[in-house]
């Protein structure tokens, strides 16, 4: 068995999964946001508990909306922000008493999509998460790679690039840089752009479902679809994967499935694109599952 903790910033879900990918224990509760020491004795209660109803005593694994210092051990950019400047892994270590390896919550949506989810049959696998935020992830012949800063994948602060007239004004990202794909093709950067051109804020689910009728709507997700292949072509570029797969929100959108690859060619130096664009097996589940796979 494994064990696989996500710990978002509403909620922290534990799982138990067998060796034959089932989840055999699950459990989900809110996450105190508020207090770093509550987190980890949450975090120490679920892991008592796991032992208790199925008598799991491995390792654990943790997905978090952030990632760990190669410097100082300590996590950085978490959005919830007390775990920030925190030495995560080694105080759950102790309380615990068990190996605990953490990642990236993109890391883990990619590695379980890449090692038992829609891209298992490929080699290398490129993951994104499309919802508030941006976050990417890449695995290889079934392993994670991190790199040496602990950053790969990070694509959501890179430039969106081939800038288009429709793309300006640029965009001030909250990181401090210009025109990072998070402000262009996060959900929360959709809704915000449909907002800009009607005044009314929507969810990009509702964005897609008035899309027929509606010309604004229309137009905001044909810009994201553009931005997505320019966004896509750019990975592919760089580390030609196999498979892309997405996650968060805008994976729900099914149109962008057909309508991306039919794009992304006037962008990518190649004769051909054999790279193939994936929804995900798991969707929300992927994170805990990935963290299990750590």
């Amino acid at each position: 068995m494994r064990l696989g903790i996500d710990l978002g910033g509403t909620k922290t879900e534990i799982a138990v999964i067998s060796d034959d990918s089932s989840v055999v224990w699950t459990k989900r509760i809110g996450t105190f946001t508020g207090s770093y020491s509550q987190i980890v004795t949450q975090i120490s209660g679920l892991v008592n508990e796991a032992y208790e109803v199925t008598g799991y005593e491995g390792n654990v694994g943790i997905s978090i909306p952030g990632s760990v210092s190669p410097d100082s051990s300590f996590i950085r950019g978490a959005n919830t922000q007390v775990l920030n400047g925190r030495d995560f892994v080694n105080d759950l270590r102790v309380i615990t008493g068990r190996q605990v390896k953490v990642a990236n919550d993109a890391n883990c949506f990619t590695l379980s999509e890449a090692t038992d989810g829609a891209a298992c049959d490929y080699i290398n696998v490129f993951g994104v998460i499309l919802g508030t935020g941006c976050g990417g992830g890449l695995v290889i012949n079934d392993k994670l790679i991190e790199g040496r800063n602990r950053i790969a994948g990070e694509w959501g602060h890179t430039p969106l690039p081939w800038i288009e007239e429709h793309d300006l004004p640029r965009r001030h990202c909250w990181c401090g840089l210009f025109d990072c794909l998070e402000t262009y093709i996060s959900g929360s950067a959709v809704s915000l752009e449909y907002e800009r051109l009607t005044g009314t804020h929507l969810p990009v689910q509702h964005i897609a479902e008035i899309s027929t009728t509606d010309a604004a709507a229309q137009q905001v997700l044909l810009n994201l679809e553009n931005r997505l292949a320019r966004a896509f072509a750019m990975i592919i570029n760089f580390i030609d994967p196999d498979a892309i797969v997405i996650g968060g929100g805008l994976s729900n959108l099914s149109r962008l499935y057909s309508s991306i690859p039919l794009k992304w060619g006037k962008y990518v130096f190649s004769d051909s694109v054999k790279t193939v664009l994936l929804a995900p097996k798991y969707g929300d589940s992927s994170g805990i599952r990935g963290a299990a796979w750590l």
